[in-house]
């Protein structure tokens, strides 16, 4: 059995590991600890059993633990995990120097890490230092159905504040361009205040884009980023600050990548 370690309480952490389990064609019995409310929502889940976050892993012993994302959890509430337990860890970028301080004496140590972009150098030198190999891993999603929608779709899961302003970014961007065209929003959720003529859809997963998708916008999240970049000729990022994601970096590293 495998245990995933998944704090936090949005979509990000679930769409990376459901990629990773469709990547490594995992087929063993999988447990998420996950606080999420949208843990168990079958479109997200690959049929896995969803456990808080308090749950012991003596309680589960699994034969593997997959943590994401923070090498000691998100409020550095890991230590050195017991042994016989094949620990994976799942690296993206965070904000390391806000990160670092909440590492404890005793941090886990890896068997392996996938790195899944480019990190932070001294967040990497650390990861080297407490696992045993590092990889590069590039994730791939399982398959799904086109979004079949015309014009420009923002997709966003919240909060509402954010999406409303990623929905004004996309109107702001169609008056400069002299363009009016149809705007759908894809989240879990119909935020407060979302303006007339803007359509609502809660699908996921929101891609990818089918032929009448003219734009994409999103924030610069990991899994926004990787998921729209074979479209990166139409999808605009607004970044949002986070405590430990950077997705400024994120986002500036994929407008570099096109010409």
């Amino acid at each position: 059995m495998i245990a995933c370690y998944a704090a936090g309480g949005g979509l990000g952490h679930l769409t990376r590991l459901r990629a990773y389990l469709h990547t490594l064609a995992v087929d063993d019995e999988v447990v998420v600890l996950s606080d999420s409310p949208y843990a168990a929502d079958p479109r997200v889940s690959s049929g896995w059993t969803v456990r808080p976050v308090s749950t012991g892993l003596a309680a589960l012993a699994p034969d593997e633990l997959v943590v994401d994302a923070f090498p000691a959890g998100l409020k550095g509430e890991l230590t050195r995990l017991p042994s016989g337990i094949r620990v994976t860890h799942l690296a993206r970028l965070l904000r390391w120097d806000a990160y670092r301080p909440l590492l404890p004496s005793d941090p886990p140590r890896f068997d392996r890490t996938y790195v899944l972009e480019p990190l932070d150098p001294a967040h990497e030198a650390h990861l080297r230092a407490v696992s045993d190999v590092v990889a590069p891993l590039v994730l791939d999603d399982p398959p799904s159905a086109p979004l079949d929608v015309d014009g420009w779709v923002i997709v966003h899961s919240g909060p509402d504040a954010e999406t409303l302003e990623l929905l004004a970014y996309a109107r702001d961007m169609a008056a400069m361009e002299g363009a009016d065209p149809p705007l759908t929003l894809v989240s879990p959720h119909r935020p407060d205040g979302l303006p007339d003529g803007v359509a609502h859809l809660d699908v996921y997963p929101a891609g990818p884009p089918g032929p009448g998708v003219e734009r994409i916008v999103t924030a610069a999240g990991f899994n926004s980023v990787r998921q729209f970049a074979p479209w990166r000729d139409r999808h605009r990022m607004l970044p949002f600050p986070r405590s430990l994601d950077d997705q400024f970096a994120r986002a500036a590293r994929a407008r570099a990548r096109v010409p």
